[in-house]
């Protein structure tokens, strides 16, 4: 039945006249663990929270890009479940970028994994940790971001985030 729901979209940005934007598709995951909490992933040099997620490779399966990601940022393996129920469209500067937004569930408990991060999330201060699923969305808010990727990024999630909350409420 959830499949048949309408999926919740935001776009956050504007689209301008003149400006030749670059593509990017882009996964972002609810990871929900056993013990009902929920694994954000903060950035600390720019100050703000943001869901795991990146990039789909080319080719590539949500499902795939989403277990990926994952892993990748926080050394934990999920089993991602079908169907988005979310989707953003951002527009900043010079990218136009698509986010499908899915539920996932811990597979490893609360292993903690070693997450494989680039020399940029590294650079970012990038570190994951597991909120309280009724306290996620308080702390994503109370936070301010330094910058302006900060700001779209809060936006993005808290949209993402809410929308999981609507669903499991």
């Amino acid at each position: 039945m959830s499949d048949q729901n309408p999926i919740e979209r935001r776009v956050i940005g504007t689209r301008q006249g003149g400006v030749q934007y670059s593509e990017r598709l882009a996964v972002r995951v609810v990871v929900l663990s056993p013990k009902g909490e929920v694994a954000l992933v903060k950035a600390n040099r720019d100050n703000y929270y943001k869901l795991p997620g990146g990039g789909i490779e080319s080719g590539e399966d949500h499902g795939k890009a989403a277990e990926r990601e994952v892993l990748e940022e926080t050394g934990c393996h999920v089993l991602v479940k079908p169907g988005c129920f979310a989707t953003t469209e951002e527009f900043r500067n010079d990218l136009h970028q698509i986010s499908y937004c899915y539920r996932a569930t811990l597979l490893d408990g609360h292993q903690p994994g070693n997450p494989e991060l680039t020399e940029e999330e590294v650079s970012d201060g990038l570190k994951h940790e597991w909120v309280p699923v009724e306290k996620a969305l308080q702390t994503m808010e109370n936070v301010e971001p330094t910058s302006k990727l900060g700001r779209y990024i809060k936006e993005r999630d808290l949209f993402l985030l809410t929308e999981f909350l609507k669903s499991i409420q």
